[in-house]
């Protein structure tokens, strides 16, 4: 979310060397008020995105009988990772630490309020350093809206299945083991996958399409082979019992998300202007294209697949809001809708896992493609960072291999601790329901209370 300055040989006449628009080293004297009310706006529009948007997006696509431990998830995990992130996730994730997790003199969030009305630098006596115009406190609290929703969007795969006491143990050892160093690699000045590797120019990930899409996105397809099917899947009919809770927690999730996208510009901006921007056009065109294929393909077209075609383009586009002009992002959001619908729908049949909510098929694959697609476009004449003060430009093929190697260290790292843990969690509490409890259904099982 912190823009910094890296640099690569040029590879031919073409190829432009890569450059995110640097802060100074110094910190401006004053706080930005414009900024600063920016951001406390955008915290609040990603906080929205989880607490209704999520809780009601999923609760709306599962069968009645577990609307409300659905709904106790996305609320629970906001509880839960609010206090992690305060304790140690915020210290892991963006002190200056090593290359791989940063160190722990924010603990508790200690020392946060010795300069509570100044601006801060992000890499503080770094060569990296990132001077911003907002307090501490502020970016703080912005970043942990992310740490929040990143662990809530796995809950859409283990639906219908996780114990709740699970469920909590895994959240918390995830957000910690596997979110905060994430992030740490892409968004700390320290990072390694920022800082760029072998050669190659640092990750672009404007505002996480590998720390919070694919991050997730892998971790909850783990979930699925670890935990197995539903009871009665595929035979039995598991149709959402609600597409009207379904519709409107998307609409949250899309306004929301100018928080997420624009909000990661750290200031009221141009580059804020063509990440909201960039934004709405690729979702509007991933809705249509989901929609279109899946009108060909069904012979009709869904209120479940428009809505889901449109999450699928904001996942997208969120690595690549601030990077690229409005004609990539109506392409990758055209991409990302028929990608997805086939990995939703044909992939995940083909392979034959049961992703309740299509966690992997939305968020796994359409930040894949968001990823690579932002090494393709934020290039030269189809960039929007060729605005920047030193008139560099983003992209080329050294950023696309970058790409790929942020999306496979992604991949891998989530993967395979998120395996270990599921497993460490099942061996202590064990992950799942009994059958009979899963029949039942987890409202009254697991919480005592029913819908209606």
């Amino acid at each position: 979310m912190t823009f910094r300055v890296s640099r690569v040989a040029a590879l031919a006449a073409p190829l432009m060397m890569l450059a995110l628009p640097a802060f100074a080293d110094d910190a401006p004297a004053k706080i930005d008020s414009g900024d600063t009310a920016w951001m406390l706006t955008s915290t609040a529009l990603v906080l929205m995105m989880t607490i209704p948007g999520l809780a009601l997006f999923y609760a709306g696509m599962v069968r009645k009988k577990n609307i409300l431990a659905t709904m106790m998830q996305s609320f629970t995990i906001v509880c839960l990772v609010t206090i992690v992130w305060m304790v140690a996730g915020y210290s892991l994730a963006f002190t200056n630490g090593g290359l791989y997790v940063g160190d722990l003199s924010r603990l508790f969030l200690n020392g946060i309020a010795e300069n509570w009305d100044k601006p801060f630098t992000l890499g503080a006596g770094t060569d990296a350093a990132a001077a911003q115009t907002i307090p501490e406190s502020v970016y703080m609290m912005y970043q942990m809206t992310f740490a929040i929703i990143t662990p809530a969007l796995i809950a859409g795969a283990f639906a219908d299945r996780m114990k709740f006491s699970a469920m909590i143990v895994f959240i918390v050892l995830w957000s910690l083991i596997v979110y905060s160093p994430v992030a740490h690699w892409v968004w700390a000045p320290t990072g390694w996958l920022g800082a760029g590797v072998y050669g190659l120019p640092g990750a672009a990930d404007f505002a996480g399409g590998t720390v919070v899409h694919i991050n997730a996105g892998i971790a909850g397809l783990v979930c699925c082979l670890v935990m197995g099917k539903r009871v009665g899947y595929p035979t039995e009919n598991m149709s959402p019992y609600n597409v009207g809770y379904a519709l409107i927690g998307a609409a949250l999730l899309w306004v929301g998300w100018f928080g997420f996208n624009a909000g990661s510009a750290v200031a009221a901006n141009g580059r804020a202007g063509f990440a909201m921007m960039a934004t709405q056009i690729a979702t509007a065109a991933a809705a249509l294209a989901w929609m279109f294929a899946e009108w060909i393909a069904k012979g009709k077209p869904s209120v479940l697949g428009a809505v889901s075609g449109a999450v699928a383009g904001l996942v997208a586009i969120t690595p690549a809001s601030g990077f690229v002009l409005p004609g990539p992002a109506l392409i990758i959001g055209i991409a990302a809708g028929v990608i997805c619908y086939w990995a939703a729908t044909s992939l995940k049949h083909m392979l034959g896992y049961d992703d309740s909510l299509d966690a992997f098929g939305v968020h796994g694959v359409g930040g894949i493609v968001g990823a690579l697609l932002t090494g393709v476009f934020a290039y030269g004449p189809l960039s929007a960072t060729d605005t920047a003060a030193d008139g560099v430009y983003i992209g080329g093929l050294a950023q696309f291999e970058s790409q790929v190697v942020a999306v496979l260290a992604t991949l891998i790292w989530s993967g395979v601790v998120t395996f270990i843990i599921l497993k460490v969690v099942d061996l202590i509490i064990g992950l799942r329901v009994t059958e009979e409890q899963e029949r039942e259904g987890l409202d009254e099982v697991l919480h005592g209370e029913r819908l209606g």
